[in-house]
């Protein structure tokens, strides 16, 4: 997930993983094996699994691969997989943090910063940009065939604390506690959801006007969302869509 998504950025998003959907299998295995490890191969008792399982479903991950992921967890596969966020500034100051799942810490750690010096921006140390982002659950929905005001309600009702809606589509955001809750609620009341997770939120956001600020800025994202490593990219960016294609 990238950013602070509305509709138009997540259409973007969506195309690319569309376009490469073995890397978004890779990417929700490694967070099923580390939930399997965690906390066991059963979603009735795991509750993290059972989140994951449904995600990766609304991906569009066959379930053969989803049982052979849990099975090959759960029969001890030796991989350890390390969770660590690493922080920056991309050109223009904009803020960006990159959640990684990593099995060489060294390797993840050069080739990050290799993109960040790359696309005119900076790796820094953890903490330089945390305490600019908010961690919330955010959740995108269809509008389509949909009424937004009672859209709107229906989300306020199952515990939303935001709802933010374009022509075509939704962001719902909520207290990361409430996130699974209200996604499960959402399903309920027959929305179709396109995107979900638990994000960083920029409590403030720059606007980057310059072309070939841009222009580095997509191409900074589109090398950490390719890096299979990386799980979650999120920055301050206002204007994701005037990001070239």
């Amino acid at each position: 997930m990238s950013g602070h998504s509305k509709w138009n950025n997540i259409k973007r998003k969506k195309e690319k993983t569309d376009g490469a959907r073995a890397k978004v299998f890779t990417k929700i295995g490694r967070e099923i094996s580390v939930a399997v490890r965690d906390g066991g191969p059963n979603p009735a008792s795991n509750s993290k699994l059972a989140d994951l399982i449904a995600k990766a479903k609304r991906m569009s991950v066959p379930n053969d691969n989803i049982q052979r992921i849990i099975k090959k967890a759960e029969g001890g596969d030796k991989t350890e997989f390390e969770a660590i966020t690493y922080e920056g500034y991309g050109p223009g100051g904009v803020a960006v943090m990159v959640e990684t799942l990593t099995d060489n810490r060294n390797r993840t750690a050069a080739d990050l910063r290799h993109y960040f010096d790359k696309n005119g921006g900076n790796l820094g140390a953890m903490g330089c940009v945390a305490f600019l982002f908010n961690q919330k659950g955010v959740i995108d929905i269809s509008l389509e065939d949909k009424d937004a005001d009672e859209a709107m309600m229906d989300a306020l009702d199952a515990g939303a604390e935001d709802f933010d809606a374009s022509e075509d589509a939704a962001e719902v955001t909520t207290d990361p506690e409430n996130y699974s809750a209200v996604v499960k609620a959402l399903e309920e009341k027959g929305y179709e959801i396109l995107s979900d997770d638990l994000a960083m939120v920029p409590m403030t956001t720059t606007r980057l006007t310059d072309p070939d600020q841009l222009k580095l800025m997509g191409k900074l994202l589109d090398s950490l969302e390719d890096n299979d490593d990386v799980q979650n990219v999120w920055h301050s960016l206002e204007n994701e869509e005037d990001l070239p294609e």
